[in-house]
Order: C-alpha cells, then structure tokens, then sequence
C-alpha cells in the first residue's frame, strides 16, 4: 500500500450546484427534471431545434417531455447565461458548469448542450503523493473520465497545502467556472482567461513570463505550439501538470503533433554492427530528446489509475519492443489506495529479425479525412501490409487529419472512448503517408537509399510548402550529408536555409529570404 500524507483518506465530496443549471431551463423543463429520483446523477440536459429535449444521466437517457425545442426555448437559455466565446462554449458566473452550442450556417444557434460541472474533492489522493514530487505530470484519458475534475484539485491542494504559487491557464473556463472570479474548487491558485482557443499557447508563455508561478495547470493540450510552450515551461523549471488529447502512452508515440511532450520520436538509420549487436532492423524508431513531463498518468476510470513514473524508462522501452511493467493504483472498499504492478499486453513494440519483418500480422486502420489511394500507393513503395477497414471498431488505429482531429468529430471521439489508439497526420503528403507507415510498422527496415530518397521528397514538399505561403518549414533531424543535399535544394529554389540544434537532433530549417528567424 502507498504511504499516502495523512489527512487526505477523507471521504469524495462532490459539489454542483445543480439548482443554477436547472434553473437556466424553461419552465416545462426544469419542472419535471426537479422530480427525478436520480437527478443527482444528472449529466447534461441537450436541447434540439424541433426535438423534444433530451436529459442524460449516468444510468439511463430520456425526452424529458414530449413537447419540441422552439426558438423561444433556445432565446430563454442563452439570454441566461454568459457570452458565447470562439470556442462556442458559455457558463453560469461562480459555477462549473457549461453550456455549448450547435450553430447553423447562419451562425444562429440551433441546439445547446447544458453539461453538469462537479468540483470533486478527494480525487487525487491516488496520485497526491506524485503531485507533492515537484515532478510534472500529464494526465491521459478519454473524455468524461475525470481528467478536468483531477486537474482542479491538482490546483487546489498544491497552492493550499503545499503554498505553491499556481497559475490556472483556463482556456475555455473548465477549470474554474464561468466569470471573473475563480471557483473555489481551485483554492487559493490563480487563473488566467484565454481569450480564444488558438492564443492558449501565448497565455502559457505568458503566465510564466510575467507572473512568476512555481506551478502551471493546463488543460488539453492539443497542438504543436502548445506542446512546444509546455517545453518551454518544464525547461524554466516550473512545475507543469497537465492533460492531453489521448487514453495512454501509446497514444502519445504515435501522435506527430504531440509526441514532443515525452521526448519526440524520430527514425534512426544504424551500422551494421550496431543493428546487429540489437538484434533489430537498421532503421528503428528512438526517442529524440528528454521528454517534457517526467510522469504519465492513465486515468482508466475515477478510482483506478495506471503509472509510468519514469517516462524516459517508458518510452524507450515501448520504442524497443521490452516488456513495460506499469504501476497500477486504485481505491479499495476501505478508501485506502492499493498497488500492483503488471505488463499490459497492448501495443507493444516488438522488432523483428530478418525477412520476417514483412510477415507481421497486418494492423487494422480506419481512415477519417484521409487520402486513401495515396496511402495504398505508399504502401506498396514500401512493400508493407496495411488493412483499412470500414468500421472504426474493427480498427487497430484510427487515422485522421490535423484539420479534422482539431473539429473533433463524434467518430473521434467515439475511438477515444473505446481506446482505439489515435494517429493525426499534419497532411496528406506522401512524405507524411510514408511517415506514418514506418511509425504503425517498426519492424520495416528502410534501406539507405531509401531513407535518403524520403529524406529529399521531405525537402521538396518543404519547399512547395513555403512557396504556398507559408513561412518556415522546419525537417527531420539527418546526417549532416543529408542535411548538405536539403540545403542544396532550397538554395536550387530560391529559398533560404539554416541548420539548427545539436547532433543527432540537428536538422534543416527552410524559410522565405525575407523572414527573419
């Protein structure tokens, strides 16, 4: 059993503040809703143009009544509550709870999900004792799992019992409620408003620049320029716990966009001797650099957890094909927290010797926003075997776009709740199908010419990319030969180039001569 501080085995208690919810309602919603027996299981009230209003809790869903959703109903809820932001998401002042909304081509708003916010105190006592390390952490998990409810208690005990300064970075007020002033599920931490998702980044940078915390909480990071300002935070030496897009840390490998946070992942070309002292093919898949948090949480459910307290230990061993012991933690009848150590079966990476690398069982992949002739002509290049299915839950990976993984469609997130693992490709360029086949297939041993050949095509698709306007393209880390090659074809377009970073990390910058970098 964990040594866990004494005094926090208390009891969960959960706050909602169900009345300022119901109350946003109509009336011939709102009456019947306060005569459920189970209405404190309530999760969220969504209401349809032209449906009858449908109520979800956590046993059963139901039309509250039979009476259609009007314009009328829709202009009661929102004249209610605060002003829609760009993420189309509003609240109730002081509360957690939020309302989203479903806008027609017009703009107008023509439905309205009124999600249930809980400040859940007691969450974290499963993992209190990783918080008080100092060490960052990142929590993974599917949606409605209990990651934001972790999140906030994380920010609470750490700025009230330990007395760290915490800066809550609240893009879309999940953290601390809808309003100016912070729920006080968050303590005495304070909280920073984004103005517009796409800006999440800069309040990061921002918070650390200008407000000296000794703790930053953030909640999903999904994109590039927010991995990247999360490394910037961990090498200042803040404190950064954190949630992301992903159920495990296999999610995370396969993830371009935002396999930055545990190290990066990059294709190494071996010696012979050095293949063969490994046991692996010359081309195997290495982590890059140390990783930006230190300890990886799964949230497998609101009393179960699975760790990996040493991430650099985890993804190596994960790249390598080695047997990955996990701490598993989770809340007995007693309330005390309990460990056991296992080997999950999932996804492991096992590298194959010789000409069996081409017999492995072909993995399932279902394709959302993605060019499926031009993945099949990849694969064939390569002569690899990939199955595409029709059905996500036949699937061993879901592939999708960075354009569609950002919008979130139900399928995706469907796949994320049934921990079918996610892989996003930045876009559909052959250099990115190709990419994207090495990652799902380690066992494929590019030769040298080949790897030199996908190296070259990456700088020319660079090069279209920056003469389609946009500003820098930065490659793959290669041998300074490569590197010589990539210059040359920049210098052949008219473009301008720099090498950056140290070896074996150090890679080609292509930009336009005008941009200063």
């Amino acid at each position: 059993m964990v040594n866990i501080p004494e005094g926090i085995l208390q009891q969960q208690v959960i706050t909602d503040d169900l009345n300022a919810l119901i109350d946003i309602l109509p009336e011939h919603i709102s009456r019947p809703l306060y005569q459920q027996n189970d209405i404190s299981d309530l999760i969220e009230v969504v209401l349809d143009l032209g449906r009858p209003p449908e109520v979800r809790l956590t046993q059963r869903e139901f039309a509250i009544t039979s009476k259609e959703v009007t314009e009328l109903d829709i202009e009661y809820v929102v004249s209610r509550v605060s002003s829609f932001g760009d993420d189309n998401r509003a609240g109730i002042p002081r509360t957690l709870h939020r309302i989203s909304a479903i806008r027609n081509r017009q703009g107008s708003i023509v439905g309205l999900t009124c999600r249930v916010g809980r400040a859940v105190f007691g969450t974290i006592r499963i993992i209190e004792d990783l918080v008080r390390t100092g060490k960052s952490i990142l929590l993974l998990g599917r949606p409605g799992v209990g990651k934001t409810t972790m999140l906030r208690e994380v920010a609470r005990v750490l700025a009230d019992d330990l007395l760290k300064r915490v800066i809550v970075v609240d893009t879309s007020n999940e953290i601390a409620g809808d309003g100016d002033i912070p729920h006080p599920a968050i303590g005495h931490a304070r909280r920073m408003q984004v103005a517009t998702p796409t800006m999440q980044h800069a309040v990061m940078i921002e918070a650390v620049e200008n407000h000296m915390p000794q703790v930053i909480v953030i909640d999903e990071i999904g994109t590039e320029l927010e991995a990247q300002a999360a490394r910037t935070i961990a090498e200042r030496g803040v404190q950064l716990i954190g949630t992301a897009h992903g159920n495990t840390l296999d999610n995370l490998i396969i993830n371009p966009t935002l396999h930055d946070l545990i190290g990066g992942i990059q294709t190494v070309t071996l010696g012979d001797e050095e293949a063969k002292r490994r046991g692996t093919q010359k081309s195997i898949l290495e982590r890059m650099s140390p990783p930006t948090f230190d300890i990886v949480v799964e949230i497998q459910d609101r009393n179960k957890v699975a760790i990996h307290p040493d991430v650099i230990a985890a993804v190596d061993s994960l790249l390598r094909g080695r047997p990955l012991e996990t701490e598993i933690r989770y809340l007995d009848e007693k309330g005390e927290v309990q460990i056991v150590k296992e080997v999950p079966g999932a996804m492991s990476r096992k590298p194959v010797k010789g000409k069996r690398a081409r017999e492995e069982k072909k993995p399932r992949l279902y394709l959302f926003g993605v060019n499926r002739s031009r993945l099949e002509q990849a694969t064939k290049e390569m002569q690899v075997n990939l199955d595409i299915v029709n059905n996500p839950r036949n699937a061993d990976v879901f592939i999708t776009s960075k354009s569609y993984y950002r919008q979130k469609p139900q399928k995706l997130r469907d796949a994320e709740i049934a921990n079918i693992p996610v892989y996003v490709l930045k876009n559909n360029t052959p250099t990115q199908m190709r990419q994207l086949i090495s990652t799902l297939h380690p066992s494929y041993g590019a030769s040298e010419e080949e790897s030199l050949r996908f190296a070259l095509d990456e700088a020319e698709e660079a090069v279209s990319r920056v003469r389609s306007g946009q500003e820098l393209v930065e490659l793959r880390p290669q041998s300074s030969y490569i590197r010589r090659l990539q210059h040359q074809i920049a210098e052949h377009s008219d473009l301008a180039s720099e090498s950056l970073g140290k070896d074996p990390n150090r890679r080609v910058r292509i930009f336009r001569h005008t941009v200063s970098v």
